[in-house]
């Protein structure tokens, strides 16, 4: 899962938290005493035979006219359940007969540190840390990554689901709410004082209007404050000095 969501586009960072897989391997050192053997060589044997080895490369040197491709091929020589790595051979004696790792060690799938266990409502869980890049949208980068986790929910283990215990982007939206409310209210109440004083719903409703335009056009400081300030008074000139019945 981390990786595709660290590709999502406004993702700046995923952090896991709780235990990842690990092969974990008990030694019995009776065992291993009777087999004349040590733990280094058992250290050395998995070294040795858990490795990742290239294969040779596609389209090497030297290179075949007109050739444009060169890639490298990677022997899938890893190691990957209990049973290829219980087949580990250690020793083989006089006799001929072998010692293999599954003969001296119990081995099993488990978390590579019991350390730090992470739960949730005391059920085991993984949790995963979502950092947002510089720069990036909030609202769009976690509704981009809910679309990913969604496309991999149906590949989920039976009994396992996605929750979400703690995510910023509602205080962002009640923000935003917050905002839009303030900017109507304001409007409002500009179209309220200026009727107060004007007395003329024409006249009132061009310093309204002057409200968005204002924030449209992206004025700022003291142009903004100017417009704002200036234009009741023109307005409220002009309704004075109109004739009466005009």
């Amino acid at each position: 899962m981390k990786d595709p969501i660290s590709r999502t586009s406004g993702v700046g960072d995923v952090q896991l938290f709780g235990s990842q897989y690990a092969m974990r391997i008990w030694m019995d050192p009776n065992k291993l005493n009777n087999f004349q053997l040590t733990p280094v060589d058992v250290i050395s044997a998995l070294k040795a035979q858990n490795a990742q080895v290239a294969a040779g490369q596609l389209g090497g040197t030297p290179p075949v006219k007109g050739q444009q491709l060169n890639a490298s091929i990677i022997a899938q020589t890893r190691l990957t359940n209990t049973e290829e790595f219980g087949n580990i051979l250690l020793k083989v004696n006089q006799d001929g007969s072998q010692v293999r790792l599954r003969d001296v060690a119990k081995i099993e799938l488990g978390g590579e540190s019991y350390d730090v266990v992470a739960k949730f409502n005391g059920q085991p869980a993984s949790g995963l840390g979502i950092k947002l890049a510089t720069g990036a949208n909030a609202l769009d980068t976690a509704n981009a990554i809910r679309a990913e986790l969604a496309k991999m929910e149906p590949f989920f283990p039976s009994g396992m689901k996605i929750v979400y215990p703690y995510d910023t982007t509602p205080f962002v939206k009640i923000s935003i709410h917050e905002v839009v409310k303030t900017l109507v209210e304001a409007i409002i109440l500009v179209f309220l004082v200026m009727y107060l004083f004007l007395q003329n719903f024409r006249a009132t409703l061009i310093p309204t209007i002057a409200v968005p335009v204002v924030l449209l056009g992206n004025l700022r400081g003291a142009g903004g404050v100017w417009l704002l300030d200036k234009h009741p008074d023109d307005v409220r000139d002009g309704a004075r000095h109109r004739p009466v019945g005009g």
